[in-house]
């Protein structure tokens, strides 16, 4: 039978150059969501892909939709992440997530709660691998022979400090596979963390917006001034140049 071509498979053909030329056993990727938002936490995700599953014929053809989650509409988004869900539970691929708080983003700032997000979702991951019966303990961390571990691909700079060794792609979210499945598993999340808090307080439509800033949301914030789940540093800084009139909301 001839090998079905992965002409058109741009996402999946960059993960491939990666592992023939890392030589490791699989493709971390890492990305995050909500780091721009106005309210709630940021979320990261992790999606690792064997080098076993690359090989899948349906796993090559269904990850054809697989795509940076910003680029796809919300049902999209679902569609996806359902399928994520399918191959985990076929063993194919392990996604987890991990989250830092609004509280955290203030002790931390946004970089360093994006950060923290995702080391706990690393974290989870070598937990999931670890029950999944696919190794030992310190999974992700380098060593002398670096093959002997998943290559972690995360979206954007490289991030300093950070406990894992790893490879930054700018722009990863739109370039490799495992990047772009965690960016849905990451998006996914975080808009249903966003839904529950608008199901707790509906005044300022998180369902909506998930806590950008959207006009309706800055109404809002006008009308109500902020709750517990907005970041206080954000407000100050993007809302008050614009609404000086309000700072005393804030």
């Amino acid at each position: 039978m001839a090998r079905k071509s992965t002409r058109g498979h741009p996402l999946w053909q960059f993960d491939q150059r990666h592992l023939r030329e890392s030589a490791c056993p699989g493709v971390v990727g890492v990305d995050e969501a909500g780091r721009g938002a106005l309210a709630g936490p940021v979320v990261a995700a992790v999606a690792h892909i064997p080098a076993a599953s690359y090989t899948i014929s349906s796993f090559r053809r269904n990850s054809r939709t697989i795509n940076d989650s910003k680029q796809l509409k919300a049902a999209e988004r679902e569609e996806q992440f359902l399928l994520i869900e399918q191959w985990r539970a076929d063993r194919w691929i392990v996604a987890a997530p991990g989250v830092a708080s609004v509280e955290e983003i203030a002790a931390l700032n946004i970089l360093g709660a994006t950060r923290l997000a995702m080391q706990r979702a690393l974290a989870a991951l070598e937990i999931e691998l670890l029950v999944a019966g696919q190794g030992g303990g310190d999974l992700l961390k380098p060593a002398s022979n670096s093959a002997t571990y998943p290559l972690v691909l995360v979206d954007g700079r490289p991030l300093k400090p950070f406990p894992w060794q790893h490879t930054a792609v700018v722009g990863g979210d739109g370039k490799s596979l495992a990047i772009a499945m965690a960016s849905v598993v990451a998006k996914v999340t975080r808009d249903r963390l966003m839904v529950q808090l608008h199901e707790e307080d509906g005044r300022f439509g998180y369902d909506q917006h998930k806590g950008y800033g959207a006009p309706r949301h800055l109404e809002a914030l006008r009308a109500h001034g902020p709750s517990p789940h907005h970041r206080s540093l954000f407000l100050r800084k993007l809302v008050l140049p614009a609404q000086n009139d309000q700072a005393e909301l804030f």
